[in-house]
């Protein structure tokens, strides 16, 4: 695994070749037990890695598309499962806790609920404030361009719109870690400001 901007974070990737991007998963650790975001399957050396480190505690699942490997990491570290509440029906099997708009999993990890993207209820996180970790809405195929999902993907653009409005009220962001494509490690509120004005002229 990857360091990213702070040192308690890490993430590991894997190349999609229809999109030309990379999709990301997030490891966030902490003494209190590890939380892994959107986790893909993890090679032996990012598996021992993840071992070293602590293993994880958590895994969450900011929507149905991105379940990726969380049942088998599960079942390999026994740590518990989060996911959005808006699709607690939907998941495929049960979670341990559904997590909705202003929910904490754990202290300094705060739950964002997106509205009118592809599924019900997309999460995303805002890691003491600085730092927004993203599932399928917001995602960045260009460096420093961040964007959403192709319109025929979205559900209800007002919703959308509504719901990045909402981010600007974490006005210390400065990082945005993606699940799909690159990484913005600085100005991330100015991104998400530029966002939220070409969506709306």
């Amino acid at each position: 695994m990857k360091y990213l901007h702070r040192e308690d974070l890490f993430t590991w990737s894997e190349f999609n070749a229809e999109r030309n991007i990379d999709f990301n998963s997030t490891l966030w650790v902490r003494k209190e037990g590890n939380i892994l975001i959107d986790p893909l399957p993890l090679t032996p050396h990012d598996l021992n890695h993840l071992k070293e480190l602590g293993g994880a505690s958590w895994i969450i699942v900011t929507n149905s598309d991105h379940l990726r490997d969380a049942k088998n990491i599960r079942d390999i570290t026994g740590a518990k499962l989060a996911g959005p509440q808006g699709e607690k029906d939907s998941l495929g099997f049960p979670f341990d806790r559904y997590l909705t708009g202003g929910d904490e999993l754990v202290p300094g990890l705060k739950t964002v609920e997106l509205q009118g993207s592809k599924t019900p209820g997309e999460l995303c996180f805002v890691l003491d404030d600085t730092t927004l970790i993203t599932g399928d809405l917001l995602r960045c195929h260009k460096p420093n361009c961040l964007m959403i999902l192709p319109k025929q993907k979205i559900i209800d653009i007002e919703n959308v719109k509504s719901s990045l409005s909402y981010l600007l009220e974490f006005q210390a962001i400065n990082s945005i870690i993606v699940g799909d494509g690159w990484n913005i490690l600085n100005n991330g509120y100015q991104h998400i400001k530029n966002l939220v004005e070409q969506l709306n002229n």
